[in-house]
């Protein structure tokens, strides 16, 4: 059995205040192995974009637990779970959240350089040239097309050799061919990292591609593909 990289236990969340408060996330228990690839489905306002936030730990829960790889995010301060967010979690979000005055290079090498990293540079050269853009180091996201933007953005996210990759929406702002090049890409790159790969779509196919769907509605799982494990025998 693989082991187990996410584990949320009585995941609860409200967001905004008074009237205007809505409970987006209902108690909601999720385990996830290392390397599998889950899809987040749902209609529009189900929580799975919240529940994504909360995986990536840019959501904190009101109560309830979860742990990553192990750790306890919720028992962290902010500053804790942005450390470990920076060295384990990588995301991909649906516009790229590129920085226009900084170069590929640049915008992929930033995280590592906030972590100290002195060969931050060099890795963010060796991941943009993984990923297709070794001719676009020095060309800023206004230069480049929205499908070679999120590229870059894939970059960064791999950059740090996360175990987790989160990815909201990655091809949502893109036309169907570039879209579909994305989604190989971030496949490929889990397979080959042994990564696990969580996203949420509302493209049925990209969804199909995952090793597992997970679908969200009204703040709680409503079905979840993942295969039934046999139950321990008994002596």
């Amino acid at each position: 059995m693989a082991k187990t990289i996410i584990e949320l236990r009585r995941a609860d969340l409200t967001l905004g205040s008074a009237a205007a408060s809505v409970h987006v996330l209902k108690g909601i228990d999720l385990t996830i192995g290392a390397g599998e690839s889950v899809g987040i489905v749902g209609p529009s306002g189900s929580g799975k974009s919240t529940l994504l936030m909360v995986l990536a730990g840019l959501e904190k829960l009101d109560s309830g637990e979860i742990e990553i790889d192990g750790t306890p995010l919720h028992a962290l301060s902010e500053d804790e779970v942005a450390d470990f967010r920076g060295r384990n979690i990588g995301i991909v979000f649906q516009s790229f959240h590129l920085i226009a005055n900084m170069t590929a290079l640049e915008n992929v090498a930033v995280p590592l350089e906030l972590a100290n990293r002195p060969d931050a540079f060099e890795i963010a050269r060796r991941e943009l040239k993984s990923v297709g853009l070794g001719d676009r180091l020095n060309h800023y996201p206004g230069q480049l097309s929205g499908g070679e933007q999120q590229r870059v953005a894939v970059a960064r996210a791999l950059a740090p050799s996360p175990a987790l990759l989160i990815a909201d929406e990655p091809t949502g702002n893109l036309d169907t061919d570039t879209g579909r090049q994305i989604a190989d890409l971030l496949f490929s790159k889990q397979a080959e990292r042994g990564m696990t790969l969580v996203l949420v779509t509302h493209d049925a196919a990209l969804a199909k591609r995952c090793s597992r769907q997970i679908r969200v509605r009204s703040g709680q799982i409503e079905s979840d593909s993942a295969p039934v494990q046999p139950e321990a025998a008994i002596a």
